[in-house]
Formats: C-alpha cells, structure tokens, sequence
C-alpha cells in the first residue's frame, strides 16, 4: 500500500485525534496531504516522535493521540516501549509505517521488524495489529490503548512534496493552542 494512502485513510477514519508525525518523510507526507493544527510535525530529532507523543497523551487524556512513526525512527528508539506498555495509556496510538528503509536520508535498509507487534504486546501494549489493506485502518478510539499498528508501505515512487513551513517553535506554539481549545470545550 502507498505510504501517502495509508496516512490520509488513518487521518480521515480519526479526524478528531492529535497527530504525532516523525521527522522527515512522514511529516512532509501528513503536512502536505491533510495539514491540520492537531498535527505536531517532528522536523528533527529521529526516534523522538513516540516519547513527545506519549508526553501529549498524559497531559491530555481525554484526547486521542497517534503517532505516525516510521521504522527507521522506531528502531532508533525502541527502549520507549517499554514505558508506552507500563503506563497503559487508553488513548495511545503508535502507528509504525513500515517501507524497510530510511527513505528520507537516501534508502538504506532497516532491519526487519515484522514481529513488532508481538514484541510490543510483550512490552505492555494492549494490542498489536497488523494492517495489509485500507479498509483494515481502524478508529483508534474503538480500542482501549496503548495500541500498536504496523502498516506495510511502498517506498515513494514519486516527489515529496514541500517541506513543513513552521519553525519547531511556531509547531509547538500551533499545536498547543489547538489542545488547550479542546481542553476549554470539554469544561
């Protein structure tokens, strides 16, 4: 499945959810396919998406959160795991994009991850689900978190797309303007 699909099918089916995006390609994806002021663009930092994301899910939890990471940046930082799988977080979503490369630093190949979700259920997560079709990306708020889904994607055949025009702070600013608006109409 293309990797652009499988964002924009995971957006719409959960269009209330804060979203979490990695840096480089997945971010640039998210931002040019459905930019939202719930989306928090990670424009650095590789691996850094899931612990951000976790940190906005304990904050906040009467909201959904998701993280869009890819595999890479997952294996950058698996020792997070284990903390996602002991705080039981309800409303904690990690997606894993999953096309065995480092695509955006010029294709290298990652290493193999296809029993992710086992190793993520062993960590603590309620669930692992492995995705192979749109119409299998669920409504995240249907399941109890944390939740792991792996989404096998094709490496981009075609441009990108323009990069993130915010700065890491006006991201932040953004971001934190549209979560304390929730917070306000949930009073």
């Amino acid at each position: 499945m293309k990797k652009a699909e499988a964002i924009l099918s995971l957006v719409n089916t959960n269009s209330e959810s804060y979203i979490v995006s990695t840096c480089g390609y997945i971010s640039r994806e998210l931002y040019n396919l459905k930019d939202n002021d719930h989306n928090f663009y990670m424009v650095g930092s590789m691996g850094m998406a899931a612990p951000i994301g976790l940190g906005v899910a304990i904050v906040n939890p009467s909201v959904e959160v998701i993280v869009l990471d890819g595999d890479g940046s997952l294996l950058m930082n698996m020792g997070f795991m284990s903390m996602v799988g002991n705080l039981k977080l309800k409303n904690f979503t990690h997606v894993v994009l999953d096309n065995q490369m480092h695509e955006s630093t010029g294709g290298q190949e990652t290493i193999n991850i296809d029993n992710i979700c086992k190793v993520a259920e062993s960590l603590g997560y309620r669930k692992g689900i492995v995705i192979k079709d749109l119409n299998e990306i669920p409504a995240v708020k249907d399941f109890s978190g944390p939740i792991l889904i792996h989404i096998e994607v094709e490496a981009k055949d075609s441009s990108i797309g323009k990069r993130v025009h915010w700065s890491p702070q006006e991201i932040v600013e953004r971001f934190q303007k549209s979560i304390f608006h929730e917070r306000e109409l949930m009073k």
